[in-house]
């Protein structure tokens, strides 16, 4: 009985090893392959969009696509036997993902139309930075985070003055233009004074008189400026996150106990939990 259970949990160690780590040949070798079925399903639902396309091949895209739907049905299951506690990756965002991308073709017998849900699977690609190690971007991602998250306030701030000068602005051109220029509402001369500052420019809508066309220069020119603000803001605080923190989280490995990720290099217990990460 005790040689079956150790039987047992070598199996699963040996199963989350493949699956959620890319540390090792197998599991390196795993997510590449996950992420070429991925591409490939991603495909299939664009052909399927096409319809002189669908209409000569339709049996065999269905064929493709339930298959790879059961590769990752069956992926799913696995991801969730080999942990300790299943309810932690189920609920966790890449445990959402997982099933959001599996569920589509089984719910397209049930609601019409949802198998085009499938190109959800779009976002399990996040997992190549698992796989080639990008450890010096997801540090830099981290710090970005950070970096936005402390600049908030500021960036508040300066969200509020742009709305309070699309309204002043805005206003302003409505009083100047008139419907007869398009400009037949503040809240629709507003969206053109946002679509101005942001250097969109629609062209649906434009100013006629000379005054107007001059206002309108002047907020081109302000909305140049204006892009330049948040950018210098989150570039500051994040110059302060790379001074405060030097190392990057660079191991891949996955804690088998809660599912937690993102450990720092040459960590052997987890952060969260404090299990030993390699059992």
């Amino acid at each position: 009985m005790k040689e079956t259970k150790e039987h047992k949990r070598d199996w699963r160690y040996r199963l989350h090893e493949v699956i959620y780590e890319a540390d090792t040949p197998a599991g390196k070798t795993f997510d590449i392959i996950l992420i070429i079925i991925i591409l490939a399903s991603i495909l299939l639902v664009m052909l399927e969009s096409v319809r002189t396309f669908d209409a000569k091949y339709h049996q065999q895209l269905l064929v493709a696509e339930w298959i790879i739907t059961l590769l990752f049905t069956v992926e799913y299951i696995a991801r969730i036997i080999c942990i300790r506690r299943p309810w932690r990756y189920i609920f966790s965002p890449y445990g959402i993902i997982d099933l959001l991308a599996t569920i589509p073709l089984y719910l397209s017998y049930i609601i019409a139309g949802s198998q085009m849900l499938l190109a959800l699977r779009a976002l399990r690609l996040l997992r190549i930075f698992r796989i080639l190690k990008l450890a010096r971007y997801l540090g830099e991602a981290s710090q970005l985070k950070r970096a936005i998250a402390a600049s908030r306030v500021k960036i508040f701030v300066f969200i509020y003055t742009v709305l309070i000068l699309s309204v002043i602005m805005g206003t302003i051109m409505y009083l100047i233009e008139g419907s007869e220029a398009g400009f037949t509402s503040i809240p629709r001369s507003i969206y053109w004074t946002i679509v101005t500052l942001t250097t969109v420019g629609y062209g649906d809508i434009a100013p006629q008189t000379d005054l107007g066309q001059v206002i309108a220069a002047f907020v081109m020119i302000i909305g140049y400026g204006i892009i330049a603000v948040p950018t210098g803001i989150v570039t500051s605080e994040f110059t302060k996150q790379r001074r405060m923190l030097d190392k990057t989280h660079s191991n891949t490995q996955v804690c088998r106990n809660c599912n937690a990720d993102v450990h720092l290099e040459g960590a052997k217990y987890c952060h969260k939990c404090g299990s030993l990460l390699n059992e």
